[in-house]
């Protein structure tokens, strides 16, 4: 994977995105091109021990502009993945959504979250979507965050991925929007606009995930217990669960926003190192598929 590169922005001041970065690097995971004021940088990764990515990463020295100097190098195709530094999700986002200049292909943007669960004895992904872009995504916008998780899913392997369409309970009421919405979503599935996947819903968090509670609650489908991917109804719902999943249950955790020419990484910047090498881990991946 060597081959592929990844642009950071502005690192110069973020110790665990540098970190992340280096971590990548010395795997050959990725090669990174940092952009923003090449000798603070340089200056950083020295003093954090990190001297091979000082002295071997490709730097673009820059005081103002870097995400909209990262997005032109990306749809030139000089960079296959880009990576926020120490910068706000919307400075980046910005250039990258402009309608002349920016990465935008006829697909909506979403992020598509994995961690690791042990619910059921063996180790195995999760996926999570979307919970870091879309604030209250209507049943269309569901429709797209449902495809671009697929895509992700088939890139990892998951050939025949099981989407759950998430609410508070499981069964279709009026009273809870978010059931409607997932009950035409299963439509949708069994008609088969999702290709070659499985979508049901409404699920709960619980009879998602455990079999155990699909077989209490009688829910015969094949995605009640096997869920491949969490399709969370708003924004909020996204945020809080995958938090908890990573800082409370203490998670392996990753994220990618895909939907544009080239997949996004967007972590937080009080993600730890770990969780960024895993999100670059999930870019390149992509990046490759």
């Amino acid at each position: 994977w060597s081959s592929d590169v990844c642009s950071s922005d502005l690192l110069a001041d973020d110790e665990v995105a540098l970190t992340a970065m280096a971590h990548a690097f010395r795997s050959g995971m990725a090669f990174p091109v940092l952009i923003g004021d090449d000798k603070q940088i340089r200056a950083k990764a020295e003093s954090l021990g990190f001297s091979e990515l000082a002295a071997k990463a490709e730097f673009v020295s820059v005081s103002d502009g870097a995400a909209a100097l990262a997005v032109r190098m990306a749809r030139e195709g000089s960079i296959d993945i880009l990576m926020k530094g120490h910068l706000r999700t919307d400075q980046l986002l910005r250039p990258v959504l402009d309608k002349e200049n920016g990465l935008r292909n006829g697909r909506m943007l979403s992020d598509v979250a994995f961690f690791e669960t042990r619910l059921t004895g063996e180790p195995r992904l999760v996926g999570l979507s979307d919970g870091g872009l879309n604030v209250a995504p209507t049943l269309e916008q569901k429709k797209q965050i449902i495809m671009n998780a697929i895509d992700v899913l088939h890139c990892l392997g998951i050939h025949r991925p099981r989407i759950a369409v998430m609410s508070a309970i499981e069964v279709v009421s009026e009273a809870v929007p978010s059931t409607v919405d997932a009950h035409a979503l299963t439509q949708m599935g069994l008609a088969g606009e999702f290709g070659d996947a499985e979508v049901y819903g409404p699920l709960a968090l619980d009879n998602a995930l455990l079999h155990s509670a699909a077989k209490a609650k009688g829910i015969s489908s094949r995605v009640a217990g096997n869920a491949d991917c969490l399709i969370v109804p708003s924004v909020e719902a996204g945020n809080l669960l995958s938090k908890a999943i990573h800082l409370l249950a203490g998670m392996e955790f990753g994220h990618v926003v895909v939907g544009a020419r080239v997949p996004i990484l967007i972590p937080s910047r009080v993600e730890d190192a770990q969780t960024k090498v895993n999100t670059i881990a999930l870019g390149v991946l992509y990046s490759s598929h």
